[in-house]
């Protein structure tokens, strides 16, 4: 009789998940579980590190169908695979974004090139590890900080990598409040993170207007790769700036964008299962991420301290880390960190030029890449 009742409890384990679990998928929840409680605890990019934290733990729990073809999971992510996501991410950033400080200080946009040596380091590293020339590029624009461009740019280099890229890009992105400071700190001296910027000039409406529409026909005559994800970012620019589609750059900026992150978000957690992640290929494409964004930060610092050679009024070397694409984390970092040492030194404004700069940089070297390894 008992041993009739420890085969019914065997052969009903084997109909659950339990009797798949292994450790992996038990390293890959605590990770899930590490993102959730960065968000609550820590404060850290709650709006991406919540969904992509609670997507990873349920794609590791064994016998879930909410990540298998035809569950929720799966068509988030079909959304990200066939490029719909990244270019209405764009439309809604643009929305919400206001060029002016790029447009008012122009001399700040060589910071938002300066912080892109990352992608170049990174890109090396991973020829150097082994990967192919495409995949190398795939891994090296993690470096732009760059969430959907990196999307982007693997689905055409490398699609077979999109779950370690846009994990780890999107990863970073989010601890940039953790990886940041230090670089900055052990590049700058007191007395230049103390350096206050002087008051942009007013930038008219009739600027604002232009700008996207410009920027718009030169993306599309000199960056066709590129061209789907900046256009959509200008359309969304433009409509917060004519004033007079309010309700749509709204909806954009807010409700569209809310739906967009939540399904970006669980499509990239649920991409994490320990089958696929944990391998030693994810742990270069994650180390390499890494060192992308410790050499992005640097090589944007101590631009900014060259600049400083030869310009009359100094600028604030913490704004050269902000030429890191990630908008607007990259400058909310850079504001940070001043204020640490001064309280009344306010330099969200003026790092927003470098931060926007450093998404066309981004844009820039990804169509660049795309052209030498020929792909359209």
């Amino acid at each position: 009789m008992f041993e009739q009742f420890l085969s019914f409890l065997g052969a009903l384990l084997d109909q659950t998940g339990l009797a798949h679990f292994w450790w992996g998928n038990a390293v890959m929840i605590a990770v899930g579980c590490t993102m959730i409680y960065l968000a609550v605890a820590k404060g850290y990019e709650p709006l991406l590190l919540v969904g992509i934290g609670f997507s990873c733990v349920i794609a590791n729990v064994p016998g879930s169908d909410l990540t298998q073809p035809g569950g929720l999971f799966h068509y988030a992510y079909q959304g990200v695979q066939l490029l719909v996501v990244p270019p209405l991410i764009f439309f809604g950033v643009g929305a919400m974004t206001d060029f002016a400080p790029m447009i008012a200080n122009p001399k700040l946009v060589i910071l938002g090139a300066a912080a892109h040596l990352g992608i170049f380091v990174a890109l090396i590293g991973a020829k150097l590890l082994g990967f192919s020339l495409n995949e190398a590029g795939a891994i090296g624009i993690i470096g732009g900080a760059d969430g959907p461009m990196a999307i982007f740019m693997t689905i055409k280099l490398a699609p077979h990598l999109l779950p370690q890229i846009s994990v780890a890009a999107y990863s970073y992105m989010a601890l940039m409040p953790l990886i940041q400071p230090p670089v900055m700190k052990l590049l700058t001296t007191r007395e230049e993170r103390l350096i206050r910027m002087k008051q942009s000039r007013h930038v008219t409406r009739l600027e604002k207007i232009a700008f996207p529409i410009v920027i718009g026909i030169i993306v599309n005559l000199f960056f066709p790769p590129v061209a789907p994800l900046i256009t959509m970012l200008m359309l969304g620019n433009l409509f917060r700036e004519v004033l007079v589609v309010s309700r749509l750059a709204k909806t954009a900026a807010n409700d569209l964008m809310n739906v967009i992150i939540i399904i970006l978000t669980l499509a990239i957690g649920s991409t994490m299962a320990a089958e696929q992640f944990l391998t030693l290929q994810t742990i270069e494409i994650v180390g390499l991420g890494l060192l992308a964004f410790v050499f992005g930060t640097g090589s944007g610092v101590i631009g900014a301290k060259i600049m400083n050679l030869f310009l009359k009024e100094k600028i604030n070397p913490l704004l050269g880390s902000a030429g890191i694409a990630s908008v607007p984390i990259a400058a909310r970092v850079s504001h940070n960190v001043a204020l640490e040492y001064d309280k009344e030194n306010y330099l969200i404004y003026h790092a927003m030029g470098p931060n926007l700069a450093g998404v066309f940089g981004t844009a820039i070297s990804g169509a660049i890449m795309l052209a030498l390894l020929g792909v359209k």
